[in-house]
């Protein structure tokens, strides 16, 4: 059987294992679904796949 102390104890490591996972999720989910850069500090791996094209377009036409 388990004492009040032992059930506390228990009870908290629980709750900082909840929250260190909910953390995790959070961040992954906020690293996949990122959609604009609008700060430009350089810090989240978000790709404009657009402006990558047109980039691409542009030289395409000056080499032709």
């Amino acid at each position: 059987m388990l004492t009040f102390t032992e059930m506390i104890q228990h009870f908290i490591i629980a709750v900082l294992f909840s929250g260190a996972v909910f953390y995790l999720g959070r961040m992954a989910y906020r690293a996949f679904t990122a959609r604009n850069c609008s700060t430009g500090c350089g810090k989240c791996s978000v790709v404009d796949f657009d402006k990558i094209e047109n980039e691409i377009r542009k030289k395409e036409k000056s080499l032709a």
